[in-house]
């Protein structure tokens, strides 16, 4: 089920070449008080989305940046695509070219209006907050899958992503970065105010919580897991063929195939604790501090066990 995602790499390739013609300063834009990559989003785009009708079977990634969420795509087009092949005997509805890039808020103004042509299931990814999405997705009851990771391995994670794609602001040193990330600077805003806004959603029943930890820890239970939450049976050997398929081996080595030229950026590590290499002991008290402050009891916070995954 890896195939080349030609309209996935071509956007990619696109938004690297415009901004590798860019100053630093030029490369993010505020949108409702939320910075986005201009070479991938803009304000035309997030008007447009209302437009989008989700369908109340369609099915919503919702993660932060660099919290696993193509890792997770990938394991969700699977499971469609072996639904698509059990219940309806046809293989995936749509070909390459009707593809269009999962992800809701990057693209151009018309992909809305293409995207409500494609047949169901629709698989539909988001880095945004959940006032930022379409009113259908509530009003329609979408399944929603949401994705969450220890914050300190995602500052790591994002910290070399941004200097390894150049339509987002690299930094010096780290230690830019920490500051940037701990004071609302990041393309699609503040984690932590991301892990807030979504925790309002946690105990709905269409909403699904996983940790990028636990899906690491027990990839086989995580996937049926998912599996039974979007209503689909998977026997033995179809579940260990999608955990495989979705291992980090497999899809680093299939990435300039999926991800194009800067596949390697995209999946780099795929571990846990790596913030340990980075992290001050500053930082760390900066990071626990914020941390409790606002997520800290929350049912997310809870989920996220931060006492494991992120004491030094």
């Amino acid at each position: 089920m890896e195939k080349p995602r030609k309209k996935f790499t071509d956007i990619i390739d696109k938004a690297i070449a415009a901004a590798n013609k860019m100053d630093r300063d030029e490369l993010l834009f505020s949108y409702k008080g939320i910075l986005y990559p201009v070479t991938f989003c803009s304000p035309d785009v997030f008007r447009a989305m209302e437009t989008l009708e989700v369908r109340s079977d369609d099915i919503i990634l919702a993660g932060y940046p660099k919290t696993g969420t193509n890792w997770l795509g990938q394991i969700l087009n699977d499971l469609v695509a072996i639904f698509e092949k059990k219940i309806q005997n046809k293989e995936s509805s749509m070909n390459d070219e009707e593809q269009e890039f999962p992800y809701l808020e990057i693209g151009d103004a018309g992909k809305y209006e293409r995207m409500n042509k494609l047949p169901s299931r629709r698989i539909l990814f988001t880095h945004l907050l959940p006032e930022n999405l379409p009113r259908s997705i509530f009003k329609n009851k979408a399944k929603i899958l949401l994705l969450i990771r220890n914050p300190k391995d995602v500052a790591t994670s994002f910290y070399y992503f941004s200097n390894g794609m150049s339509p987002l602001p690299s930094y010096e040193t780290w230690d830019d970065f920490f500051i940037a990330f701990m004071t609302k600077k990041m393309p699609w805003g503040c984690y932590f105010e991301y892990l807030s806004k979504w925790n309002k959603y946690a105990d709905d029943e269409n909403v699904m919580t996983i940790t990028y930890e636990e899906l690491k820890e027990n990839p086989v239970l995580g996937v049926k897991n998912i599996a039974a939450f979007f209503g689909i049976s998977l026997t033995e050997k179809e579940l260990q063929d999608v955990v495989e398929r979705s291992s980090f081996q497999s899809m680093k080595k299939n990435s300039q195939k999926t991800h194009g030229t800067f596949g390697n950026v995209f999946f780099r590590k795929g571990g846990v604790s790596d913030w340990k290499n980075l992290f001050t002991e500053d930082q760390n008290e900066k990071m626990d501090k914020a941390f409790e402050e606002r997520v800290g009891g929350t049912k997310l916070g809870i989920k996220l066990k931060y006492e494991v995954y992120c004491k030094a």
